[in-house]
């Protein structure tokens, strides 16, 4: 089998942190969200890869490279305009060749992994296999309608849902998807939709089956979605110090502290993780925190966040909560009296000054 991991799209509920960078490489648990995919990939025995990539091509292909440290082989395709999941397919279709294969979408996080999907569909007699997993919103998303474990209906974003089965962004096809693929025509936002090809394989009597997964399962399309994820990660966080802790330091719980880090008269509550060469003084790192590389935190409180690499957080003044912060940001109190705010933010910011 091979796998097709999806890593274009335009990110904008994510925005600003994605104007400049890739969703898929936001890390959760110090690791981009896409190298969790990866190594979900690979340990269920697929090292022949495919990353579809659009306008931010270039840095996924840094991040990535070759494959080489996953101990599996890459293979780039470019969809230079984000015309849907099942046009991703299509042009795909030299890199896949008659391969039954798993469609990954790049910024899906499930918990428990995907060997026992692929090992059943690897050798089934199915010609798709759909995950699926009970929903509290199916009115937001695609839903499923089952007879037994065959799929015989799917609703995008119904307004009276036939279930509660949402469509997890994680798809197996045998080669029949490419002729589906081809079949369908755009939909109303000009995309060919992967929903609309399977329901083409379901009308004409192929054997489109579903699984239910009862593993966490998170879309990392949102902040609060990531800060979900770094969570659920950061939960099985084993406690190592590589980096160098001195001074009145108190480290407690699952922490890891990374080559390079340094910990200054500081208190580190875990699971938290402090990135390479980060350097945290006389400041506060609560629970569910993952400090990026290159990171300053100094005489300052942060729990609940992630922060990307390259930051500087000095006097913030109050504890920062629930937050991402994105690469090269400056947070520091000002000396000026009367108290004021001056900002510069981006489109589509969002600021909460209390």
């Amino acid at each position: 089998m091979k796998a097709l991991i999806l890593s274009g799209g335009k990110a904008t509920r994510l925005r600003p942190i994605t104007y400049t960078s890739a969703k898929q490489l936001v890390p959760v648990g110090n690791k981009p969200v896409l190298f969790h995919a990866i190594e979900s990939v690979v340990a269920a025995g697929i090292t022949e890869l495919g990353i579809v990539v659009g306008q931010t091509k270039d840095e996924v292909k840094a991040a990535v490279g070759d494959g080489r440290r996953w101990g599996a082989n890459v293979t780039y395709v470019e969809q230079a305009e984000p015309l849907g999941l099942a046009h991703a397919v299509l042009i795909s279709e030299d890199f896949i060749g008659k391969d039954r294969f798993v469609l990954f979408l790049g910024d899906n996080f499930l918990k428990g992994g995907i060997r026992s999907f692929v090992e059943d569909f690897r050798d089934g007699p199915q010609n798709s296999l759909i995950i699926l997993t009970k929903v509290a919103n199916p009115s937001e998303m695609g839903v499923a309608v089952l007879d037994g474990d065959r799929i015989v209906r799917l609703v995008e974003k119904p307004k009276e849902p036939p279930s509660d089965l949402g469509i997890v962004g994680i798809y197996l096809f045998d080669h029949h998807i490419f002729e589906a693929a081809r079949a369908i025509k755009p939909s109303w936002r000009n995309e060919l939709e992967i929903t609309d090809a399977i329901q083409y394989l379901i009308d004409r009597q192929f054997d489109v089956r579903a699984q239910i997964i009862t593993d966490r399962w998170i879309d990392t399309g949102k902040k609060d979605d990531l800060l979900d994820v770094n969570r659920v990660i950061l939960a099985d966080l084993e406690r190592r110090i590589d980096g160098a802790v001195s001074g009145s330091c108190e480290i407690t719980g699952n922490v890891a502290i990374e080559e390079g880090a340094e910990v200054i008269d500081s208190t580190i509550r875990g699971p938290a993780i402090i990135g390479q060469h980060s350097r945290i003084v006389r400041s506060y790192i609560g629970p569910f925190t993952s400090i990026y590389h290159h990171v300053l935190i100094e005489d300052s409180e942060i729990e609940n966040s992630i922060v990307l690499e390259n930051t500087h957080i000095v006097d913030a003044g109050g504890r920062i909560d629930a937050s991402l912060i994105g690469r090269e940001v400056r947070i520091q109190r000002s000396a000026k009296r009367p108290k004021a705010y001056t900002l510069m933010l981006g489109d589509h910011s969002q600021v909460e000054l209390t």
